[in-house]
Parts: structure tokens; C-alpha cells; sequence
């Protein structure tokens, strides 16, 4: 009795013994990760997705990494420009852990490790642009951060799928002195344009001014050059006849004075005594 239970006890051991070494020894990793298997301390393998098995007691799992992909997302931060503009960058990254046991081995903590490096790259870019260049040429920034850390996680099993720049703005005091600076920019150009406005418009009244004097000029020539040819013609037609030219000086002298008569203020009226006599002077004629 006392041997069958010592014999029973016994195999009782042995069987909870196999138990928990079946239970230490099988491994069923899920879809999308990878076990980091260590033996006595050492890298030993990456278990795949599926039932793996490992030694009890002298492996053990280090890590579970997975094999999704991580988005990252870049904190913002303040970035000095070229030209000393302060500005607001973040960022989001997309990686995939492609070797795990470097990614567990090569850096302490390759997430975060990841997002310092690319804060790094990320002020080094922006700090040799100038602020118009950052804030229009985002493409630009994302391609060449792109390239700067890509290499840099390679060596720890990493791959970059893909880097964005979420936002890239001016700081608070940045965009006050934009907005003034911006106000005054229009200020200058309303000033100009009104400036420019006058200008053109006092050249216009200048130049019709101008056109106006010179046709009044040219109008004054071709009266003056009429009246010569009206007074040759009249020469021409009365040669050394009296008669016409008293006609005709007489009927001027006549339609003044009823245009003298037809005035308001009109009081006296001259008339001189010898008409032909003074016709006869003014052409010269004693």
C-alpha cells in the first residue's frame, strides 16, 4: 500500500514535471509577430507565426515584436529657419520590423529611437530652408527626410513604408509679425496704386491740356491765314474801286452799331459825320 502510493506520487511528480516542460516547450506565435528566443542568455532564433517548440528551462522568450506596421507619430516642435523664423513641425512615420532580433538587439528602444531621429533630420532640413521654402515646399522636406533616416533604422531591421509632414506652421509670435507684416505690404500697395492712379491722371489733363493749346494754336494759324486770304482777295477784287469797299465797311459799320443799339448799358451812340470820309481813311485814302 505504502510502495503503491510512493510509486503513484511518483509518477504523479513525472507527469506534472512533463506537463510543465510540454507547456514551457510549446510556443504558438500569433499572425503578425515574431518571438525573440534567447538560450542561456544568448540569441538562440526568431520563432515564426505557427506552433514552435523550445527547450524548457534553457530557452526562453526575450521579446514579441510585431510585424504590422507601426505608425509613429512625430510630437511638434519648434524648428529655427534659415533666414530665423520659428516654426511648428510634426510628423507621422509608418515602419514595419523586418529583423527582429536587430531591432531588439541593435537599439534599446528602436521606437523611440525612431522618432528621435527623425525630430533630429527633421530641425536639420528646415534649419538650412528659408521660411517661404518651408512652409510652400513640403514635398520637398518629406522626400529628403525621407532619404536621411531610411538607412540609419536599415541597421536595426527596420523599414521605413513611408514618412509624412503633417503640419508645418509658424509660431504664435511668428504669425502675428506675418499678419502685421502682411497689413502693411497692402497699406504700400493701396498707397502706390493711388499714387500711380494720380500720376496717370494728371499726365492725361497735362497732355489734353497740351493737345488742347495746340489745337487752339493751329486753329489760330488757319483763322489768321483766312483772314490774310480774304483780305488779299478783297485787295485783288477792288484794285483802286471806292464803291465796294465803302459797301462793305459801311455794312459792318453798321451791323456794330445795332449791336451797340441792342445793348442794355448802351447810353450814346457815335456816329461820325463823313462816312465815306472815314472809309476813305482807314484804306488809306486822303
Amino acid at each position: 500500500m505504502d510502495e503503491i502510493s510512493a510509486g503513484t506520487l511518483f509518477m504523479l511528480f513525472i507527469g506534472a514535471v512533463l506537463a510543465i516542460a510540454v507547456a514551457l516547450g510549446v510556443r504558438i506565435v500569433p499572425q503578425g509577430s515574431n518571438y525573440v528566443v534567447q538560450r542561456l542568455g544568448k540569441y538562440l532564433k526568431t520563432l515564426p507565426p505557427g506552433l514552435n517548440f523550445i527547450i524548457p528551462f534553457v530557452d526562453d522568450v526575450a521579446a514579441r515584436v510585431t510585424t504590422k506596421e507601426i505608425v509613429l507619430d512625430i510630437p511638434g516642435q519648434e524648428v529655427i529657419t534659415k533666414d530665423n523664423a520659428v516654426i511648428i513641425a510634426n510628423a507621422v512615420a509608418f515602419i514595419q520590423v523586418t529583423r527582429p532580433d536587430q531591432a531588439i538587439y541593435g537599439v534599446e528602444n528602436y521606437e523611440q529611437a525612431i522618432v528621435n531621429i527623425i525630430q533630429t533630420t527633421l530641425r536639420s532640413i528646415i534649419g538650412g530652408t528659408a521660411l517661404d521654402d518651408a512652409l510652400s515646399s513640403r514635398e520637398e522636406i518629406r522626400v529628403k527626410l525621407k532619404d536621411g533616416i531610411a538607412d540609419n533604422i536599415t541597421d536595426w531591421g527596420i523599414t521605413l513604408k513611408n514618412v509624412e509632414i503633417q503640419d508645418i506652421k509658424p509660431s504664435t509670435t511668428m504669425q502675428q509679425a506675418m499678419e502685421a507684416q502682411a497689413a502693411a505690404e497692402r497699406l504700400r500697395r493701396a498707397t502706390v496704386t493711388k499714387a500711380d492712379g494720380e500720376k496717370s491722371a494728371a499726365i492725361l489733363e497735362a497732355q489734353g491740356r497740351m493737345e488742347a493749346s495746340k489745337l487752339d494754336a493751329e486753329a489760330q494759324v488757319i483763322l489768321s491765314n483766312a483772314s490774310r486770304e480774304a483780305i488779299e482777295n478783297v485787295t485783288g477784287a477792288m484794285q483802286d474801286k471806292e464803291l465796294p469797299a465803302m459797301y462793305l465797311l459801311g455794312q459792318r459799320y453798321i451791323d456794330a452799331i445795332g449791336a451797340i443799339s441792342a445793348s442794355e448799358n448802351a447810353k450814346t451812340i457815335i456816329i461820325p459825320a463823313d462816312l465815306p470820309a472815314a472809309i476813305r481813311g482807314m484804306l488809306g485814302k486822303g
